[in-house]
């Protein structure tokens, strides 16, 4: 009886090898699943600083095409500010233009005004030399006609005897109104112009008309005739001689018809020497007029 007792509590008796080794496989299972978390939070750490690169790559390329896209827009403003400075200094430019055209305008005017009274001057004085005479002025150019019927016989171009004295009586009032000192700085040229009517052949008529200026002309060079010879030594610097033959007819009045008789004609004229200088003011005023009229219907 006693033996059975003692031989059980033989048995009964606690086992410790068996109690540590579950004690260890306890412990090599939290080991296991500590690595197994250490590894899964360093793969999810790894990943995660992969995207943070990624996302520090995409940052850096974001922020070198910024950095591109404002030095572009500063050069493009430096352009623009370099454009306007230009565009401001071509408007300055533009004004001083401006300006200096509108001083060379009044200038030109007031010169105008002068030329254009300086004519005036000179057709009001021939008119009072003329005023006893028969010979008419004309008083829009100045210039004065002789009938060829008076001065030559048909066909010829030899001065008549009557006619020198009609040319003796009229060349010194007229040349000398001229030549004197305060309208001779303004001629340009004193021109004897000779006319025929419409009969006859262009070239024939040509050489007649210019013998017969040539005619007058000589007359006129000559100091028997009324000029002094300082007034011939101008007029030789100042004078042509030309033929017209029949190219400008004189018409009848009121008609489409040819005056014969008054086509037949020796002029004498003169020629300023800013005509043209006022022909080119005339164009320019009437281009400023066309302009200003299309400024006005713009508006």
């Amino acid at each position: 009886m006693r033996n059975n007792r003692k031989h059980r509590a033989v048995f009964e008796a606690p086992s410790y090898w068996q109690s540590y080794s579950d004690m260890m496989a306890a412990l090599l299972l939290i080991f296991i699943l500590m690595i197994a978390i250490t590894l899964a939070i360093y793969k999810q750490k790894q990943t995660d600083l992969e995207n943070a690169e990624i996302s520090l790559n995409a940052t850096r390329s974001e922020l070198e095409m910024s950095q591109e896209e404002l030095l572009a827009s500063m050069d493009a403003l430096e352009k623009a500010y370099a454009q306007a400075t230009m565009t401001e200094q071509e408007l300055a430019a533009a004004y001083r233009e401006i300006d200096e055209a509108q001083a060379e305008l009044r200038a030109t005017k007031s010169e105008l005004e002068d030329i254009v009274g300086i004519r005036t001057d000179i057709i009001r004085e021939l008119q009072t030399r003329f005023n006893n005479s028969t010979m008419q002025v004309d008083p829009q150019t100045g210039s004065i006609a002789f009938s060829s019927d008076v001065l030559f016989r048909y066909n010829s171009s030899v001065l008549t005897e009557n006619s020198k004295n009609t040319l003796k009586e009229i060349i010194p009032m007229y040349l000398g109104v001229l030549l004197q000192d305060n309208f001779r700085p303004y001629i340009a040229e004193i021109i004897i112009e000779g006319h025929t009517d419409t009969d006859g052949g262009y070239q024939s008529n040509m050489t007649l008309s210019f013998n017969r200026a040539n005619a007058v002309a000589n007359f006129c060079l000559d100091a028997d005739n009324g000029l002094t010879e300082t007034q011939i030594e101008q007029l030789q610097g100042l004078m042509t001689v030309n033929g017209r033959s029949y190219t400008q007819p004189v018409y009848q009045i009121n008609s489409t018809e040819v005056d014969m008789a008054a086509s037949r004609r020796v002029e004498i004229k003169f020629r300023l020497k800013e005509d043209e200088m006022i022909n080119k003011i005339t164009e320019v005023l009437n281009q400023e007029s066309i302009a200003g009229e299309s400024s006005e219907q713009e508006n």
